[in-house]
């Protein structure tokens, strides 16, 4: 008779394969590991001696990430397609690998889980890094992979272990790499191979290793509740603040225009040691810096995270509190208010105006800038065709028409300008791309970035004209003007804090121009410090972060204060609002002025919308609202490339809509 094989029999005979998976599981995490290390150690590109050096240096580090990724690898053992999970999961870490490994070919940062919270953002920047042939082959291959994944899960081999047995097997391999997971953190905390406070995010990937960092910028996120925080201890800060500023005695000018710049990746080149230029790229810069207020500015983050720096420069707060990598403005800025330095001149009678020559969505600005205290926001979208780099930002010359209309638009109050640039973004090509660049590179410290050196200092050669222009403008003026020029970080172009001349990664510098004379002090500030430095300048202690960084600056307990508020404003019970509460958001408008429809009529067949501050994002809609094709002539023609419904032209409106197809405003 012929027998057949009961349940028990069938796990027996399965069990030497079942012990097998415990060694091989341990192997895959070794493999994945060891390629995301190469990756996060720029190995393919740099050469090996990074990751030689993380090996020798930090086994035990590396060894917490090895046990990191088997943690991960190890829910397999609950499911019958084994294979299928720890292809998903290893493919899932060398995606993150590479992808870690591509950030850091074109910027000095590393990728952190907030950069999964501007994702759209960083899709956006994707073609000024990649050719179009390039991201057709990356996308075929996601493809091919997604495709491979698909047949492994229908296809692949299955587990033949019962459902008890995996369970059981699976809590197994869970506990065992679990608590060596927690045993190899706690001797690596213990011997001083790992930290979770990252004083530079990507000195901290480069010893700690991609997957325990990355695991810590999900994690530690936010402001740490500090120790006897409560009522007493914020009004106790905010009681002090008060009697400080009490106690001074200063002319309060109201009557200031003050206009901040914010300038991409933006610094003197002749910082950069080693550095031998045909002739100085940015002269206006060095005769303002020579005659005007200035010094060091120490900024957030290094070769990309711009809002970081602006963050910080608005709200008078720390991002060295937030966790490693985190941008506020996705986090906590989104769906509550916070004082800034629009609030407090506001509160002045200030009109207040944010632009930037770049999308209204990057980084959430225009979901955020309400929340910021600004009335109007001036993106790209609303400004005219604007000449772009040849790696497709929008130049900055276009800036110094918004400005100016920005203190032309409310003539009867003193304006708060916050501009944003854009040129001086990365990547920066390391082919030669500019034919006859007005300044060539005589010298570089380092060659492999020569050409790369000379498109950057191009550019800032460019912004510096954009600002000498807009000086002169604004020395014609009558009105009285405070300019505040900085770079938000330094450009990614694989520079060492040796290389500097301020010996710091994260040091820029600024400017304090005006035109009425102001005594030029010259200090070193923090970004978060550099806000209420100025309208100190002017007398204006509006405000409770604005006093406290304008007064408390030399207290012995100021971070740890510092801190306090800082938590109380975005995550505590707000004690230091007072009985009024909480800012109001501000009913932001898009654009200073408004977009208006005057007429239409039809020429050789087309129809033609006349009407004033027209842009190239404006599309024409019906009142049912269906987008019609929209082609831009210039601010006040558009021409329609299809028929509409109605032929008068009050029965339409514009729309203005990103290139993602998001309507950003309606006309009314």
């Amino acid at each position: 008779m012929r027998q057949t094989s009961s349940p028990a029999a069938a796990d027996a005979r399965w069990h030497p394969q079942e012990r097998r998976a415990f060694l091989y599981l341990p192997l895959l995490a070794l493999l994945v590991s060891t390629v995301v290390e190469l990756f996060n150690h720029k190995a393919f590109t740099e050469g090996p001696a990074s990751f030689w050096r993380y090996l020798s240096d930090e086994p035990l580090a590396f060894l917490v990430n090895i046990l990191i990724v088997l943690v991960t690898l190890s829910p397999a053992f609950f499911f019958r397609r084994r294979a299928f999970w720890c292809a998903l999961v290893s493919f899932l870490w060398l995606v993150a690998g590479g992808v870690n490994g591509f950030i850091l070919l074109n910027r000095m940062t590393p990728f952190t889980v907030a950069d999964l919270t501007v994702f759209e953002t960083g899709l956006d920047t994707v073609p000024n890094y990649l050719s179009t042939g390039y991201i057709v082959l990356l996308a075929a291959a996601l493809a091919v992979v997604a495709a491979g994944l698909a047949l492994l899960f229908w296809k692949g081999p299955r587990s033949h272990q019962t459902a008890r047995a995996r369970i059981l097997t699976g809590a197994v391999a869970m506990a065992v790499s679990s608590i060596l997971m927690g045993g190899s953190c706690a001797l690596a905390f213990a011997t001083g191979h790992l930290s979770d406070q990252f004083a530079n995010l990507a000195f901290a990937y480069e010893d700690y290793g991609f997957s325990y960092c990355f695991l810590q910028t999900w994690l530690n996120r936010g402001v740490h509740r500090p120790s006897g925080y409560g009522r007493p201890a914020v009004e106790k800060i905010a009681n002090t603040v008060e009697e400080k500023v009490a106690s001074q005695s200063a002319d309060v000018q109201t009557d200031v225009n003050v206009i901040f710049i914010q300038l991409e990746s933006y610094i003197d080149p002749s910082q950069i040691q080693g550095l031998e230029l045909s002739e100085d790229p940015v002269p206006n810069w060095t005769a303002l810096k020579e005659e005007y207020s200035s010094g060091y500015l120490t900024v957030p983050v290094v070769g990309a995270g711009t809002a970081n720096t602006e963050f910080e420069v608005l709200t008078g707060m720390s991002t060295r509190f937030f966790g490693p990598g985190e941008y506020p403005y996705q986090t906590c800025l989104t769906d509550q208010t916070v004082e800034s330095v629009a609030y407090d001149l506001k509160a002045n009678g200030y009109a207040t105006h944010a632009i930037h020559n770049h999308r209204a969505a990057f980084y959430s600005r225009n979901e955020v800038y309400p929340n910021l205290g600004f009335d109007d926001f001036t993106a790209l979208e609303y400004m005219p065709a604007v000449k772009t780099t040849p790696t497709n930002w929008a130049k900055d010359a276009v800036l110094k028409k918004q400005i100016l209309q920005a203190l032309d638009v409310t003539e009867d109050q003193a304006d708060l300008v916050f501009t944003v640039s854009v040129q001086g973004h990365g990547k920066y090509p390391t082919e030669q791309v500019l034919e006859d660049p007005a300044i060539t590179v005589e010298k570089c410290p380092d060659e492999d970035y020569r050409y790369a050196m000379e498109y950057y200092v191009n550019q800032v050669h460019e912004m510096d004209a954009f600002v000498g222009e807009l000086v002169k403008e604004l020395s014609q003026r009558e009105e009285k003007t405070v300019l505040v020029l900085y770079g938000d970080h330094l450009p990614a172009l694989g520079l060492d804090a040796a290389d500097m001349e301020s010996s710091s990664l994260y040091r820029t510098e600024y400017i304090i121009w005006d035109n009425f004379g102001l005594e030029q002090q010259d200090e070193d500030l923090a970004a978060y410090q550099l806000s209420a430095s100025v309208l100190g300048r002017l007398g204006i202690t509006t405000g409770l972060m604005n006093g406290f960084q304008q007064t408390c600056r030399e207290e012995p307990t100021y971070w740890r204060d510092l801190r306090m508020l800082q938590y109380d404003a975005l995550y505590g019970n707000g004690f230091l609002y007072g009985a009024q509460g909480r800012y109001a958001p501000t009913e932001m408008k898009m654009g200073m002025v408004p977009i208006e429809i005057t007429g239409m009529e039809q020429r050789a067949g087309d129809w033609f919308i006349l009407g004033k501050n027209f842009t190239p994002y404006c599309v024409v809609t019906e009142a049912d609202g269906d987008l019609l094709e929209t082609e831009y002539e210039s601010p006040w023609l558009l021409r329609l490339k299809e028929e509409p419904d109605t032929t008068d032209y009050r029965e339409l409106e514009i729309s203005v809509v990103d290139k993602h197809n998001e309507i950003l405003s309606n006309t009314e």
